[in-house]
């Protein structure tokens, strides 16, 4: 007899799924609802985000497989901090946009390059954005959404660092390299590096029908990458060529555009893009629903443990609940509210944390610029402040996300002094079945910069490039089931932009490094007193948010009382039955619990492979 075949994981995981979701709807109905709305709201698309050094056919090969000539400007390479977001819509459209501070701009196609490139002028009294989203009715990007990022003159040091995290939050990182010659040190650094960061990298070996030596050097590039990168040894390279997919729009003939079309590469790279990714993005959105079912799992345990003391201790039980509830609601009336004071004091040091990473960031990033100064000629010095822009973008994204950590932890110390591990497991799930932060911080004042700011403030949830369709949630994040949202804070020079404006003719290295040291100084200022605000707020909300769970855990000791005299009414044959069924149902909700952690971490092991 022929053994079975194991179940592919998609599948363990879609039956899991709906063995779970029956457990829960019988169990807890309103839970089974929460869990199929998370499932029904997290298909989002797949995302690619496409980096290169400057010059290698980047924006181009961008063009070419969303199959629109010249929309991406390929002369755009003098580096900004404003990405390009590729989504798709019925009509072409586009707009720039500065989440949390100001409305989206519509944007003239025809103009784009003015609002992504640091050589162009932008449109009469308007501000650089923070990202421009362009929509149109491409068969590509009704399964994906493609991200073109800014050149920034090379992979390495703070400009690899720049790639990097403009990957981190995608599906995967599309990158580009052409056939001149194999890969510079710079690049086999930056991919060296992006290993353990970025899930699944794709190659493009754009420009092949310029080089007759191309498939040299991409066998070059395939045995640098086994010595410097081995992550990605053995990895496959599209060869392509963006001009002979161009050339394909003005054939003679159908037959000769396909032919172009086929030689080019670009539909294979297509092809291979969505078969890779869009089975992807359909398990990340699996393993958003196991979270929220082990989550919904826990908080039934809790119960369900609770419903059986009740039932086998009696009034043992009640004595305990009575005591622990005079306990809450003794610390909840108290004048002198420990848990307020450890949160006041956890706070605080948040506070000094918080300010020696942003003095150690800033301090990083001036000797980098600093040095960069030093060695650049005319050319690359004139592109600098558009490099410390973009620079200024990543370190405060890195700063906003250690003062979302810190108060992910703060709360998590002050709620594991307050409450027991299985208290915990209820509250976290009431809160996230809420549907609403705890903390919700405001945003920044809504004012235009005059021309005389400096800085740019841009903040909101969305945060970095990646907003509304770019948020595609990493399975790390979904498993970590954190007790805090937090906005991301957001902070860009308008140096690009400022410099251009009001200094265009002091070019020399020591007006640059007197310019770098008061922008930095202004910046590192502003940063200091956003993340003080921030924390200020947070502490209010979160003592608010305490004070609610404490609340909360007190209603559910009075329903659990409720429960124990229901049972003490019961004769001891009726309470044995009951007993039963609770044992039973509890068996089956650890076990269902335990295989949807399981599943969740084979599902990051494949991910990790990747």
């Amino acid at each position: 007899m022929t053994q079975p075949q194991p179940l592919s994981l998609p599948k363990q995981v879609a039956l899991a799924r709906e063995k779970l979701l029956a457990l829960l709807r019988e169990a807890e109905p309103e839970s089974a609802q929460w869990v199929e709305e998370i499932r029904s709201r997290r298909k989002k698309k797949p995302s690619v985000v496409v980096v290169g050094e400057t010059n290698r056919g980047k924006s181009s090969l961008v063009n070419a497989l969303i199959e629109t000539p010249g929309l991406s400007p390929v002369d755009a390479d003098v580096a900004t901090a404003t990405y390009l977001i590729f989504g798709h819509a019925d009509e072409w459209e586009a707009r720039a946009c500065y989440p949390g501070q100001l409305a989206p701009v519509p944007v003239d196609l025809g103009k784009l390059i003015n609002w992504v490139s640091a050589a162009h002028d932008l449109p009469d009294g308007e501000l650089p954005p923070r990202y421009v989203e362009v929509d149109g009715p491409v068969p590509l990007l009704e399964k994906l959404v493609l991200v073109d990022t800014p050149g920034v003159g090379g992979l390495d040091s703070v400009h690899g660092e720049l790639a990097i995290e403009a990957a981190a939050s995608a599906t995967a990182l599309l990158f580009v390299v052409d056939a001149s010659a194999p890969f510079t040190l710079g690049e086999l650094n930056f991919l060296a590096n992006i290993g353990e960061r970025v899930e699944t990298v794709v190659f493009a070996l754009s420009k092949v029908d310029q080089y007759r030596g191309w498939r040299q050097v991409l066998e070059a590039n395939q045995a640098l990458l086994t010595d410097h990168a081995p992550r990605f040894a053995g990895a496959t390279f599209h060869p392509v060529s963006s001009r002979m997919f161009d050339m394909a729009g003005k054939a003679p003939s159908p037959e000769a555009a396909t032919m172009l079309k086929e030689k080019s590469g670009v539909v294979e790279l297509q092809q291979a893009l969505q078969t890779l990714l869009v089975g992807r993005s359909a398990m990340l959105s699996e393993a958003n629903t196991l979270r929220a079912l082990s989550s919904a799992l826990g908080e039934l345990k809790v119960k369900l443990d609770n419903e059986r003391r009740a039932l086998t201790t009696g009034e043992a039980e009640a004595e305990t609940l009575r005591a622990r509830k005079e306990e809450l609601t003794s610390e909840r009336r108290s004048s002198t509210k420990g848990w307020q004071v450890k949160l006041r004091s956890e706070i605080q040091r948040a506070r000094l944390e918080n300010a020696h990473e942003v003095s150690r960031q800033m301090r990083d990033l001036q000797s980098w610029f600093r040095q960069a100064i030093d060695t650049a000629d005319r050319e690359k010095l004139a592109a600098l402040p558009g490099q410390v822009d973009a620079a200024m973008q990543m370190v405060s994204g890195r700063i906003s996300q250690s003062v979302s950590a810190r108060l992910n932890q703060v709360a998590d110390t002050v709620l594991s002094e307050l409450f027991s591990p299985d208290e915990l497991e209820v509250i976290r799930s009431q809160f996230a079945r809420s549907g609403q932060s705890q903390v919700v911080l405001r945003a920044a004042e809504k004012r235009m910069p005059t021309a005389e700011d400096k800085l740019l403030v841009f903040m909101g949830i969305s945060g970095g490039f990646g907003a509304g369709k770019m948020a595609v949630l990493p399975i790390a994040g979904a498993v970590a089931a954190p007790i805090l949202l937090v906005p991301t804070i957001i902070i860009g020079l308008g140096a690009g932009w400022w410099i251009a404006r009001t200094r265009k003719h002091s070019a020399d290295k020591q007006h640059m490094k007197l310019w770098l040291n008061e922008s930095i100084a202004d910046s590192r200022s502003t940063l200091d007193q956003l993340v003080s605000e921030q924390l200020i707020d947070a502490e209010s909300q979160l003592s608010l948010a305490l004070d609610e769970a404490l609340g909360k855990r007190i209603a559910g000791i009075e329903e659990q009382l409720r429960e124990v005299d229901k049972a003490l009414r019961l004769d001891v044959s009726e309470r044995q039955k009951l007993v039963t069924v609770v044992n039973k149902r509890l068996t089956d909700v650890v076990a269902g619990r335990d295989r949807a952690e399981k599943l969740l971490a084979s599902i990051r092991s494949v991910r990790d492979k990747g």
